[in-house]
């Protein structure tokens, strides 16, 4: 036997051994990012089974429950509607990232998968979703205490059409077609509005998602209450808006005129505009150093959206 074997052999199962405790390290890491996703709690919008304005075979809305991790809860809530033009949800990058964003900063998260507008699946089609998104506040409401929240800091985000369904929460909320024999407030503390669809109005609204929801020749009174700059009152939600300059599939425009609703009846509003970032960047646009998603948790967390007595 030569020198130094014995050190070189050493060296050999201690390097083995290494590699060895990685591995599992991974494993174990990989198995725990599985176990959190499937921990998810998914449960139906209508504990009872009967669903609004539904003909049958349709969808069955559900709400996903994203909590922060134990013992980080902060006590405010908020209610996530992906966008998708009400044809479909992005409820990947639109709907769990930005809930488990604000899971980081103790923010307990709900991402409402609402039923998308169908004349076959359902009557009254354009109340159904906004139906499905009052349903989703009085569940959080009448289960605050079980998720450890504050019934008076619960909030909704929406992004595209999500945020138009968003809006109309926040400004259509003394009116439902929604069983509700507590009388649980349906308004929403406040609202978060990412790139929204806001008008209905021509000139100003997102032809598709008019169409979807509202129906391809709606009557006049109908587009003037689904165009929720013209709904606003000093009793509408305060909001957080986020919208990019050069956003050429929902204009600006739109985020804009429902911000100066807000000022002229002295609602407390924070906007934030990008001059780059196009439609659909979610909570991370790349074409810009400062993220929103960061300044409005920091509007979430301070109760920004609170007129100071």
């Amino acid at each position: 036997m030569k020198p130094g074997n014995c050190d070189t052999e050493y060296e050999k199962k201690k390097m083995n051994k290494n590699k060895l405790m990685k591995k599992l390290l991974i494993f174990t890491l990989v198995v725990f990012a599985v176990c959190s996703v499937r921990a998810q709690q998914v449960i139906s919008l209508y504990e009872n089974g009967a669903i609004p304005f539904a003909k049958g075979g349709g969808e069955v809305p559900t709400l996903t429950i994203f909590k922060p991790a134990k013992g980080r809860g902060n006590g405010a809530a908020v209610i996530v509607c992906p966008g998708g033009g009400y044809g479909v949800r992005m409820s990947s990058y639109e709907g769990a990232d930005p809930c488990k964003k604000l899971n980081e900063a103790g923010i307990t998260a709900f991402l409402l998968d609402y039923r998308i507008p169908n004349d076959n699946t359902m009557d009254r089609k354009e109340v159904v979703p906004l139906t499905d998104a009052q349903r989703a506040i009085q569940y959080v409401r009448e289960h605050a205490k079980e998720y450890r929240v504050n019934p008076d800091q619960i909030g909704i985000m929406g992004f595209s059409a999500g945020g138009h369904l968003a809006a109309t929460a926040g400004t259509h909320f003394t009116s439902s077609e929604l069983a509700n024999p507590k009388k649980i407030s349906l308004r929403p503390d406040f609202m978060v509005l990412v790139y929204p669809v806001i008008s209905m109005q021509e000139g100003l609204t997102h032809q598709g998602s008019k169409a979807n929801l509202l129906g391809k020749n709606p009557d006049s009174t109908l587009v003037k209450s689904f165009s929720n700059e013209l709904q606003v009152t000093t009793l509408t939600s305060p909001a957080y808006l986020t919208h990019g300059m050069d956003d050429g599939l929902v204009k600006v425009e739109n985020s804009l005129l429902l911000y100066a609703a807000l000022q002229q009846h002295k609602v407390p509003a924070e906007l934030m505009l990008y001059e780059h970032g196009k439609h659909g960047y979610g909570i991370n646009n790349k074409e810009a150093k400062v993220q929103w998603i960061d300044d409005c948790i920091h509007w979430i967390k301070n109760q920004s959206y609170r007129i100071k007595k």
